[in-house]
């Protein structure tokens, strides 16, 4: 283990939380609850797919950590399920690298993806982002079903935007994209990514339909800040900043 990680596991975790570690390797399992537990976390340890996702289920978990290629129900598989009861934040971890598996990824529900190997310092810091976005997501959530930033207020029960001037209606695809946008704030999102999560169809470049559905939620956010939140960052996706 190098410095990084010892240093890293010396430290008393911020944010205390229970993880569920989805891994059929046994050593690499052990492995990697072993430096977790080190880190200050509780983890929970299943080793084929079936027997994870009723875990998943049936337990409350601040995150998932998820191999996929499992025995008896594939990661994406599980993954599929899972989403169906629970929005637990969930890292994938795969052998698969290529972008089309990140987006597999992504598009069955997870929140972030991790090519193996890995480095373990790597996945600590993941692990401590995510657990931070999500954590901080929660906290902005009213009991009225908000979630806000600044001027910008996203109403989840009406699914409009609240204004002290009325609220602001959006289409279905425009809300998705807020709320997407609002809860990776920060974050550089590829055309690829939002065309399957959000359209539910590949990307094409001739294919201009997530230009235009940003374009109209530009428009109506307008009136509620002075420039536009959602940058375009050339090459690469849109951001929300």
């Amino acid at each position: 283990m190098n410095s990084a990680v010892l240093s890293l596991t010396a430290q008393k975790s911020v944010i205390p939380a229970r993880i569920l570690l989805i891994e059929d390797d046994r050593e690499v399992s052990n492995s990697i609850a072993e430096i977790l537990s080190k880190k200050g976390y509780h983890t929970v340890q299943s080793y084929n797919g079936r027997e994870g996702l009723v875990t998943a289920i049936n337990q409350q978990f601040h995150l998932i950590l998820l191999d996929k290629m499992l025995p008896e129900l594939d990661g994406l598989e599980l993954l599929h399920r899972l989403r169906k009861y629970r929005d637990t934040p969930v890292v994938m971890l795969s052998a698969c690298g290529a972008e089309q598996d990140r987006i597999d990824g992504f598009s069955s529900g997870a929140d972030d993806y991790l090519p193996k190997p890995f480095n373990m310092t790597e996945l600590l810091f993941r692990i401590e982002a995510l657990l931070r976005r999500s954590m901080s997501s929660a906290k902005s959530e009213t009991c009225m079903g908000q979630i806000k930033d600044g001027t910008i207020c996203l109403d989840t029960k009406n699914k409009c935007l609240a204004s002290s001037d009325g609220d602001i209606e959006l289409t279905p695809i425009e809300y998705e994209l807020l709320k997407t946008f609002l809860t990776h704030k920060d974050e550089v999102l590829s055309k690829p990514y939002l065309y399957q999560l959000i359209l539910s169809k590949p990307f094409s470049r001739y294919d201009r339909s997530l230009d235009m559905h940003i374009s109209n939620l530009r428009s109506k956010m307008a009136p509620l800040v002075e420039t536009h939140k959602i940058k375009t960052i050339r090459g690469q996706g849109y951001c929300y900043q």
